[in-house]
């Protein structure tokens, strides 16, 4: 996940930054944006899969094939956090208030990387939470119920956790503490 959310911060904050430059800029980016936000990441698992499948296989240091098929659909996921609203954009043009509504996308980024990897464990068999709910639903028995209901929560602590993370690293750079 983590590489998944840095790969696409790496790609999308330099493209939000440009954005908020002439307006040219803006015009450029908008329909790469606007036709590629809409698109669920799991609809590309399938193509992510058999390119990365298709990759030679090396041992290099790399993560597994299904690792990083999981961090490519995270990556799609996070490069479009859902919108911030408006009244919130136009609050002010101040480079602080530019600050902390790009922390804000990538906090909405992460939280978003965070429910997509679990999917895409889930329906890669990548090794993790998502993959142990899948594994444990087709059981059926009490036995499989309980393990999920332990790991529904498990899964919303780790991304309150998360959250709470992005929200310390967005205080450090910025003088809001308001949420």
């Amino acid at each position: 996940m983590f590489f998944g959310f840095w790969l696409a911060t790496i790609v999308a904050v330099p493209i939000d930054i440009a954005c908020g430059l002439p307006p040219v800029a803006n015009a450029g980016f908008s329909p790469l944006i606007q036709t590629s936000k809409p698109v669920s990441p799991q609809a590309w698992l399938p193509v992510i899969t058999v390119v990365v499948s298709a990759a030679p296989a090396s041992t290099d240091g790399l993560p597994s094939k299904s690792v990083l098929t999981s961090a490519i659909t995270v990556t799609l996921r996070s490069l479009w956090p859902p919108s911030i609203d408006k009244d919130l954009a136009n609050v002010g043009r101040a480079r602080i208030t530019k600050l902390a509504l790009i922390f804000m996308g990538l906090r909405l980024s992460f939280e978003t990387g965070w429910m997509v990897l679990n999917a895409a464990e889930m329906l890669t068999q990548n090794p993790g939470l998502g993959k142990f709910v899948w594994d444990e639903f087709p059981n059926g028995s009490s036995t499989s119920l309980a393990k999920i209901m332990v790991a529904a929560p498990t899964i919303e602590i780790i991304g309150f956790a998360l959250d709470r993370i992005m929200f310390a690293i967005r205080s450090l750079f910025t003088c809001s503490s308001n949420r």
